[in-house]
């Protein structure tokens, strides 16, 4: 191998994998650095769709513009602009996050969104001074917008080939780059069984473990047929479920303890009722999945350990159940504590770190900043276990990119974002493969190289444990090998 670097496959925590397919059939917008640039690339896709039919991106954020958008209101730009390029089309571009969208007059026409429509419950349409939408959505009110609505029906096969289209693109970008295993953040019942039809034919790329996105009543319903475990040689797992409690920082929805420091009229957004998720609790509990929630503000994190409390003390003290927090990215200090008692898993993700420092400050001061932001050493110290990842396609899937994140916390310009809480390489690289196996009740069988695991691995051109911190990004993949078989190589 030349002195390449052999370690165990990639295991990321924390991501999308049908969302990951799908953003590679959009408009890329993650690069973009200006309200003006969307319009253009908009614009250019136009050119080339018909008439009513829908145009998608995914992947801007208003604090990579380098001058805000005129006129905006709080930061977001108004839809004229974008109405001017597309009147005959209309347009639904997601925000990095997830947890916002920018429409345009004809996506909100056919949606029939108007001034008098009202704020859903965990949701805000952002107004401009006059009451009229802007065509910017805060979470749940992203869901108002009717997608396809005005275009020919795809029909059931249409819409599976686009689906298998997606799974597929997903696996060979995850493969790309190193992941064997991919632990996917939600998906629905369906897309399960797309899921397993695919292992079924032996399509399956890397080995899924899957939480379940649905309803309280869905989930009665369907809990006990759906658990599988290490089905079709280990490449199907569902025993999650997921639900979000709350936004993301960056579309000031997080939910937060006290008011944003940029939005003092503002504490964020509670996006499913607490008793809703308490509801799914008590089904994760008789039906033995575990519980996965968003939660990214300290409020939403608060509002969740006491949940888990309260379900842990009905169930022999919550003892391996191994819950999980996706994101657990700002903490109140009293309860960085309660993560190691519990035994509740911190699943997060290193990249989020150096994207969203630049705002950090921002939106929380200085004080919370420092405190209870990103806090993964304080984690490791209360004796909880931190999982690594992208939350792909929030950020690229690469797992280097996180690694470097998290063993340097230095954000794009050079600066380094409250070092303390640096991991250290050997940390990282257990939150990427050991740990993040533990957080899925699959270290029997992954995460690390030895006999009697699968032999799921990755070579690397660089020691990533050893070369000059600067180098680590350069770092690139050779091979990935899932079950013995090379499935990429560069």
């Amino acid at each position: 191998l030349q002195g390449q670097l052999v370690i165990p496959g990639f295991i990321e925590g924390h991501g999308h994998f049908m969302g990951l397919g799908r953003a590679a059939m959009q408009l890329d917008l993650m690069n973009t650095t200006s309200w003006e640039e969307i319009v253009r690339m908009v614009a250019e896709e136009v050119k080339t769709a018909r008439p009513g039919q829908w145009i998608y991106g995914r992947g801007w954020h208003q604090e990579k513009w380098t001058t805000p958008p005129v006129p905006n209101v709080e930061g977001f730009p108004t839809h004229a602009s974008l109405d001017a390029v597309s009147r005959d089309n209309p347009v639904v571009l997601t925000h990095a996050s997830g947890h916002a969208s920018f429409v345009n007059g004809k996506a909100m026409e056919l949606s029939g969104l108007t001034r008098r429509t009202p704020d859903p419950p965990g949701g805000e349409i952002i107004r401009a001074a006059n009451g009229h939408p802007t065509g910017a959505l805060r979470e749940t009110a992203s869901g108002l917008i009717r997608s396809g609505a005005g275009e020919p029906e795809l029909g059931e096969d249409g819409r599976l080939e686009r689906a298998r289209r997606a799974l597929d693109l997903a696996g060979k970008e995850a493969l790309s780059k190193g992941i064997t295993s991919f632990q996917d953040a939600g998906s629905s019942f369906a897309d399960i069984d797309l899921m397993k039809a695919m292992v079924d034919e032996g399509a399956a790329g890397v080995r899924l473990w899957v939480m379940i996105r649905a309803s309280n009543a869905e989930l009665e319903e369907n809990l006990a047929k759906y658990r599988m475990v290490d089905y079709g040689n280990g490449f199907l797992t569902v025993r999650a479920i997921k639900h979000s409690i709350d936004g993301a920082l960056g579309s000031r929805g997080a939910w937060l303890l006290e008011p944003y420091a940029d939005k003092p009229d503002s504490t964020g957004l509670n996006t499913t009722p607490v008793q809703t998720i308490a509801t799914t609790a008590n089904l994760a509990l008789e039906h033995g999945y575990q519980l996965c929630v968003h939660a990214i503000g300290d409020r939403a994190n608060r509002e969740t350990l006491d949940l888990f409390e309260k379900a842990f003390a009905a169930h022999r003290g919550g003892k391996d159940l191994r819950w999980r927090v996706e994101h657990a990215q700002h903490l109140h200090p009293a309860d960085i504590p309660r993560f190691g008692r519990l035994g509740v898993i911190a699943s997060m993700q290193g990249v989020h770190c150096t994207s969203d420092a630049p705002y950090v400050r921002a939106r929380l001061g200085e004080q919370r900043a420092q405190e209870g932001a990103y806090m993964w050493q304080a984690l490791r110290g209360s004796g909880a276990v931190i999982v690594n990842g992208t939350d792909a396609p929030v950020e690229d899937v690469d797992p280097i990119a996180s690694y470097y994140s998290s063993v340097t916390r230095k954000g794009a310009d050079g600066s380094v974002f409250f070092p303390g809480q640096r991991m250290t390489r050997l940390e990282a690289l257990k939150s990427y493969t050991i740990d993040a196996a533990y957080a899925a009740f699959e270290e029997g069988s992954k995460g690390t190289l030895a006999p009697g695991k699968y032999a799921d691995m990755v070579v690397l051109s660089k020691d990533i444990l050893t070369i000059p911190e600067d180098e680590i990004p350069a770092a690139t993949v050779s091979y990935t090998i899932v079950g013995g078989k090379v499935r990429y190589s560069r």
